[in-house]
């Protein structure tokens, strides 16, 4: 059974990727049922100075032992970087330290939140949502996913990256986010490909 070791950015994180992996995993390998122990936290910051995700990689390697099958999934937020440009900046560094393990990197575009806007409709009375809620024309232009979520619930409730992040990322429509989300398909995809 292949594992999946993610390396994350945010607390909420760390709870929403094993549930995305396992969403994705049953609807396009069905039967296989990846290992996905707790995702390691590492600031943004961190990721990008030298050395940073060199050193996160070694120990998401290690995870399983010289001879687990360890395959190594880097997602974190773009913000306002361009994540056609950076994200094979951050595969190149990843490989050289380990091209033995089969690695990914996602970059949300501007964040992990645009994916629950592109499906909108489908949490539409979760977690404090409006039952009225749809998805905006462009969810990954919209600089501040989580300022817009709150904006969608009632005065008073604010979306809390922790306690929601994980319970939208189990209820989300998986396919609407694939169409209106580029950084999303490449998310399912680098998720296909660790699995297959």
């Amino acid at each position: 059974m292949p594992t999946v070791v993610a390396i994350v950015e945010g607390d909420g994180e760390v709870e929403a990727v094993p549930i995305l992996i396992r969403r994705i995993a049953e609807v396009e390998t069905p039967g296989v049922f990846p290992g996905v122990p707790k995702p390691n936290k590492v600031q943004r910051g961190r990721i990008l100075k030298p050395g940073g995700i060199e050193r996160h990689v070694e120990l998401a390697a290690r995870q399983g032992g010289p001879d687990g099958r360890i395959l190594i999934l880097i997602l974190f937020d773009a913000d306002d970087d361009c994540p056609r440009d950076l994200a094979p900046e951050i595969l190149r560094r990843a490989t050289e330290v380990r091209g033995d393990r089969r690695i990914q990197v996602v970059l949300a575009q501007r964040e992990y939140e645009a994916w629950f806007l592109a499906a909108a409709d489908s949490l539409a009375g979760n977690r404090g949502l409006r039952d009225d809620i749809t998805a905006p024309g462009d969810p990954e232009a919209i600089r501040d996913a989580k300022g817009w979520l709150t904006g969608q619930m009632p005065r008073g409730r604010s979306y809390r990256e922790t306690l929601d992040q994980p319970a939208l990322t189990d209820g989300f429509d998986l396919e609407r986010a694939r169409r209106s989300a580029a950084s999303f398909r490449k998310m399912w995809r680098a998720v296909t490909d660790l699995l297959r």
